[in-house]
């Protein structure tokens, strides 16, 4: 054990820690944009980060069933982010299919119910281990913001009015969905291993939906921002949503790598700031 502790991996971590907040978002930044690099020389057809994206987000529903249904337990698990994401991928599946009704409709649409499967188990199969007391955030500070954002800041398209404010806001619901579970999290101090693997699948889901956007817009000098939408606010505050959601999870992400190189099951979290 005490080789473990002191090796490399550990020693660099714990330095980290030490460090100051603004150290440490800077090392984020500079870790992500090492890794932007590597995938702009890796892969050369971007489009595959949103197939990877969409592919990891799924293996993260699926550790939850396999959670749900073996250990008989939803204990960790957020109600009111479930919430949400059904209800975010409820406005993008009929935007979706009154828009584009493509391949991205029907992989929404499976998700949807996979979510829905899950807030059946905890609202009414596994209710007994469903901890409210710690499930703590009020979803109106979440989903009214989206709303009145969604209002003022929309795209520009030929299709109805509130059709383009309900895909705004299933965008910027989407890139908050996640603070219930993260509270919840903050508020337990720890997480155990599925629930741990499943917000790391959201976090590096959410990466390589940001990752998509950033390399675009380095390869067209910019110009992808206005291509993807029309009017000068709505293209920005997109790549700020992909941005705020990948940023959100990188705190977690950060102790996650850590418990793992440390040989540790549960996920161990700094008490808030």
């Amino acid at each position: 054990m005490g080789r473990r502790r002191n090796s490399p991996v550990n020693v660099l971590f714990g330095w980290v820690r030490r460090q100051s907040l603004k150290v440490k978002v800077g090392l984020t930044v500079m870790s992500m944009l090492c890794s932007l690099i590597a995938l702009k020389l890796l892969i050369k057809d971007h489009n595959h980060f949103f197939v990877a994206s969409e592919a990891i987000h799924a293996a993260g529903i699926l550790v939850l069933i396999y959670k749900l249904t073996t250990q008989k337990t939803c204990s960790g698990l957020s109600l009111k982010s479930q919430e949400l994401t059904a209800l975010f991928l409820a406005v993008r599946v009929y935007c979706s299919f009154v828009m584009e009704n493509d391949i991205h409709t029907v992989l929404d649409f499976a998700t949807l119910v996979s979510t829905l499967w899950v807030i059946y188990m905890i609202r009414v199969k596994l209710n007994s281990t469903y901890i409210k007391e710690l499930d703590n955030l009020p979803l109106y500070y979440v989903v009214v913001p989206c709303a009145v954002l969604a209002f003022f800041i929309h795209p520009r398209t030929h299709y109805m009015t509130i059709n383009r404010m309900l895909w705004a806001f299933a965008v910027y619901l989407e890139a908050v969905s996640v603070l219930p579970q993260l509270r919840m999290m903050q508020n337990a101090k720890m997480v155990e291993p599925f629930t741990a693997h499943y917000v790391f699948a959201l976090g590096v889901a959410r990466f390589l939906g940001c990752a998509h956007w950033l390399i675009q817009i380095y390869d067209t000098r910019g110009r992808y921002v206005f291509l993807t939408g029309s009017g000068y606010l709505w293209p920005p505050m997109v790549l700020i949503s992909e941005i705020v959601q990948t940023f959100i999870l990188a705190d977690f992400c950060y102790y996650y790598v850590k418990s793992k190189m440390a040989g540790q099951l549960i996920v161990r979290l700094s008490p808030p700031v």
